[in-house]
């Protein structure tokens, strides 16, 4: 038999027999190498395979860079690049004017990659199947080491195409056993059925048309092509930079809060550690030049990323490589560094003049064969490419939720806006966590506006009548748009779910959108100039609300049903993994910026908030007030209809809190039994023999069940313990175990000691113990695991391990970011009776929001749910760009050594993290700051909270309580 040849790198990636093609001219082989000894140089290629290139000892970097890409037959080349590390540890490009050997001073030890290095904003720009091909096999490699980080179903449908390209067509068993034996992320085990799943929708899908589907979704995740380059703003914040085709960037963690468009950077700059970012003047806003300064670890670290942005603006900025710049006569001032190689557009031009990607070729890795000769753009694929939610397109129209999709610059944005190759938007992230380091300022516009406004309570009254119902709409939309059309898309959910929910919802949205037509219209006319404003005729409120009350108690049948729908589409998900799947892949996406189930409960929520109402406008009108007998009317039928539906809330509230809590817990079955409620769930440190350890308990009406945060990918709480409540007692046990504030659980079958103390956090050193929630959009302000330390003591840990040890905001979706973690994060509790609170308190308006160290404050459209603060450019969005959870946090008002002269200012504060907000009115101060709005509780949580808590429940006996032996004390 014949033996076989050792095949070549270019072979094993398909390319054909070399012509001589290099990235140097057309037809022209690398220049001559200079004489002189010969040195091997090893490089590593995008499918891990290395190959050995001989260099002369005086050959400058781009004879070795020429060589691989001959050796490829890579006509598109200078988007790669050759990196390295260094003798300081420190992975750098290889400059390819400079002599190889003068910046590799260890040949024999060194290996060089050949990677990507310039990532443009659409891939459709890579004219080459095979340069398509090695840039899916650099996704490929950064999905596998965590870099490309993403929600699961983008993630697992890249996957998919990976496999179908090197495996073909879906079969149950090859599909596994490639699964099992090859690791294309961190954590595939986790989603490794939703990869399947996708996998089987692909058929007949060629290996070319693979790569187009992989890079499609890839280039609009937000970390596409991103590589960090940690960094500090000017308040010691923990930030890393980086570079792409539109500027620079700014990120917390993975999370992108700024961009620095190239047209409006005057220059970049380093000096020692400081990395300098001059921007340009904005005459719109009569603005003056800004500098940014970040600081880097080293002069090193800022010249090395100062050098990469240089390279990138060249390549994708300019037309023609730059010239050298002339020698100086006398001496040296700055870095005579520049790009080096052709830029894009010289790229783009060169392979559509030349005939060499006509040149067909086979992909030999594969278990396929593949023509390139097809066309890409014209698979049936396409439309299986989702709108990702991390993507600067798909997110919440912005950017850190990512996107533009905020459609312009809109009053308050941050940074500079980038273009899509779509010509659409790209706006920066709007983070209330963002310092004036990397912020553009904004001074205050509302003043004399705020000065014609209405000055009647009543006013302010009937405004928030209309903000709130401007959220409801939004969130009704949800089910009724949103919800329904992935539902109706999906045979897994059963006809008569589907009927159930269009039938009881949309009859309710259709109503409501007239109602807050005629509100929208009232308020006009109440705050405008007209002579029906002067007489007073539309200084009121309570005959709109009067006639759509009456008119709501007509939907009275609709609302009964949403108890229903509830029940329903939980026993769909029971019965079905496919739905569950779906309703799981749906809390994923940023419309759906609460959990799934609060929102069929909207409607019975919402008549809570208009007894508030108009429980306040009695008050505050006198009997002999025009307006006072339509409201004293309203009312009256608002409270019979509460009265009405007030089982079927408590009971879908407790129900709803349940399945939430069981998306939280593992190790636990059937959590939500019938004549179960939920109490309290708070943390507390366990005494065991490897000392206290923190865990979160959850007091039910039969058990007592604690908890540890597990290491899955959605950091599920794992269930250590549950205790019967039946013959519980409690004693204080401080002197007998020498702990402070401990306390001795008996059970029937075990006793528990637990103690509690806002000084006592994690003993394990290698989770330091964060009391501060990321900006999320779930949520790109967001979505979602910046690195950010709350006050910077040795007791935070970052946003990475808050939100996952290998997994991103965004890779979560909203699991990552629920009331539990939040309390497991800030030590701190929370009861039913505080989610039943902030239920009756949801808040939505515009805030005003002061930078720090500046007298600039930013407007957004903040909503108040759910114990979080949602931020967004305006109302009309429809998802938030942001979210700050406050459980654990204070609300005060500024002291006079604060300096902050504005009226209306509150103070939200944790720890030493400082959020200041100013109102429009004084009704909305008070109802911010003193009627607990902001539900806020202390982290120093006593057991005696749950005794309190479950002697709340037994009084009340909201539900048939358990028989206790005796009662907790």
């Amino acid at each position: 038999m014949l033996e076989e040849m050792p095949s070549t790198a270019g072979q094993r990636l398909g390319a054909p027999e070399s012509f001589g093609v290099s990235t140097l001219e057309p037809g022209l082989r690398p220049a001559a190498q200079p004489p002189g000894r010969q040195v091997s140089i090893r490089v590593q290629m995008l499918d891990d395979t290395q190959e050995v290139f001989q260099i002369s000892q005086r050959s400058p970097g781009k004879v070795l860079f020429d060589l691989v890409c001959v050796h490829l037959n890579l006509s598109e080349g200078d988007y790669f690049g050759l990196e390295y590390q260094d003798q300081r540890k420190m992975t750098v490009w290889l400059d390819l004017l400079k002599p190889t050997l003068k910046q590799i001073r260890r040949p024999k030890n060194t290996i060089l990659r050949f990677v990507v290095k310039f990532f443009p904003p659409d891939h459709t720009q890579l004219l080459e199947e095979l340069t398509r091909y090695l840039f899916a096999l650099q996704i490929k490699h950064d999905l596998a080491c965590g870099h490309l980080i993403c929600n699961d179903t983008s993630a697992a449908l890249m996957v998919s195409h990976i496999i179908q390209s090197e495996i073909g067509d879906f079969d149950e068993t090859q599909s596994w056993q490639h699964l099992l034996h090859n690791k294309y992320l961190p954590d595939q085990d986790a989603i490794r059925d939703k990869i399947t799943d996708c996998h089987r929708k692909h058929v007949g899908q060629t290996p070319a048309e693979s790569d187009y589907q992989l890079l499609e979704i890839a280039r609009r995740l937000e970390m596409y092509g991103v590589r960090l380059h940690p960094a500090k703003d000017r308040e010691g914040t923990k930030l890393s930079l980086a570079v792409a085709h539109i500027g620079v960037l700014v990120f917390q963690g993975y999370t992108k809060i700024n961009a620095f468009n190239w047209s409006k950077v005057r220059k970049l700059s380093f000096k020692r550690k400081r990395f300098l970012i001059k921007l340009r003047a904005d005459p719109a806003q009569n603005a003056h030049h800004d500098t940014l300064e970040f600081a880097m670890a080293s002069r090193d670290c800022c010249k090395i990323f100062w050098k990469i942005c240089v390279e990138y603006h060249a390549f994708f900025r300019l037309f023609e490589e730059p010239k050298p710049k002339p020698k100086p006569i006398l001496f040296t001032r700055g870095s005579s560094f520049r790009f080096s190689g052709r830029t894009q557009k010289q790229i783009i031009d060169y392979v559509k003049d030349s005939e060499l990607k006509k040149v067909p070729f086979e992909r030999k890795h594969s278990k396929i064969l593949s023509n390139s000769g097809m066309s890409p753009q014209s698979s049936s694929f396409r439309s299986q490419v989702p709108s990702s939610e991390d993507s600067p397109e798909g997110s919440p129209h912005m950017v850190v939720n990512g996107n533009g999709s905020v459609n312009g610059l809109a009053t308050g944005s941050i940074g500079v806006l980038g273009q899509s190759p779509e010509g659409r938007l790209l706006s920066p992230l709007t983070s209330p966590l963002l310092t004036d380091a990397g912020c553009v300022r904004h001074d205050d516009e509302d003043e004399a506006r705020r000065k014609k406004f209405p000055t009647d309570k009543a006013y302010f009254i009937a405004k928030e009548l209309l903000t709130t119902e401007r959220t409801y709409l939004k969130d009704l939309q949800v089910i009724t748009e949103s919800f329904q059309s992935v539902a109706g898309k999906d045979e897994a959910f059963p006809d008569s779910v589907k009927n159930l929910i269009s039938a009881s919802y949309d009859p309710v949205y259709k109503f409501h959108q007239g109602f807050l037509k005629e509100v929208e219209q009232r308020l006009a006319q109440w705050s405008g100039r007209s002579n029906a404003h002067i007489k007073g005729d539309y200084q009121r409120i309570g005959d709109v609300l009067l006639k759509n009350i009456q008119g709501l108690r007509q939907l009275t049948v609709h609302l009964q049903k949403h108890s229903e729908c509830l029940v329903e589409l939980e026993r769909a998900c029971r019965s079905s993994r496919k739905a569950e799947a779906a309703c799981r892949d749906f809390e994923q996406q940023r419309v759906c910026y609460l959990p799934l189930n609060i929102f069929l409960l909207r409607p019975l929520h919402r008549l809570l908030h208009y007894k508030l109402i108009l429980e306040r406008l009695c008050k505050h009108y006198p009997p002999t007030h025009d307006d006072f007998r339509d409201c004293r009317a309203a009312l009256a039928d608002i409270s019979e209809m509460v009265l009405q539906l007030q089982g079927a809330m408590m009971k879908m509230e407790n129900f709803q809190k349940l399945l939430e809590l069981k998306k939280d817990l593992t190790g636990i079955d059937n959590l939500a039994i019938p004549g179960r409620e939920f109490i309290r769930l708070g943390c507390l440190s366990k005494l065991s023999g490897k000392g206290l350890q923190q865990r979160m308990f959850f007091l039910f009406s039969d058990s007592l069940v604690y908890t540890s945060r597990g290491m899955t990918p959605s950091n599920q709480f794992k269930v250590h313990g549950q205790l019967p409540l039946y013959g519980m007692t409690i004693r204080e046990s401080e002197e007998e175990w020498g702990v402070p504030h401990s306390f001795t659980l008996f059970g029937q079958r075990q006793s528990v000691v637990v103690a509690a103390s806002s000084r006592v956090y994690f003993i394990n050193s290698t989770q330091r113990e964060h009391s501060f929630f990321p900006l999320t959009s779930t949520f790109e302000l967001p979505r979602h695991s910046p690195e950010l330390s709350e006050d910077g003591g040795a007791e935070l840990e970052s946003e990475d391990e808050l939100c996952g040890s290998r997994s991103s905001l965004e890779r979560q979706g909203h699991r990552g970011n629920t009331t539990v973690h939040v309390c497991w994060h800030r030590n701190t509790s929370v009861s039913m009776v505080d989610f039943s609170v902030a239920v009756e308190n949801q808040l939505s308006g515009n805030l005003l929001r002061k930078f720090k160290n500046s007298n600039g404050w930013q407007k957004l459209w903040v909503v108040f749910t759910n114990f979080s603060l949602f931020f967004y450019k305006s109302h009309q969005d429809d998802y938030p760009l942001a979210s700050l959870p406050l459980l654990g946090y204070s609300v005060t008002v500024p002291s006079e050594s604060e300096s902050i002269h504005k009226d209306y200012v509150f103070k939200l504060h944790f720890k030493s993290h400082v959020y200041y907000f100013r109102s429009e009115s004084e009704y909305t101060f008070e109802r911010l700051e003193t009627e607990r709005c902001f539900s806020v509780f202390s982290s120093d949580l006593r057991f005696a909270d749950f005794s309190a808590s479950y002697q709340h429940f037994i009084l009340h006996k909201r539900f048939s309580p358990c028989t206790l032996k005796p009662a907790l004390k």
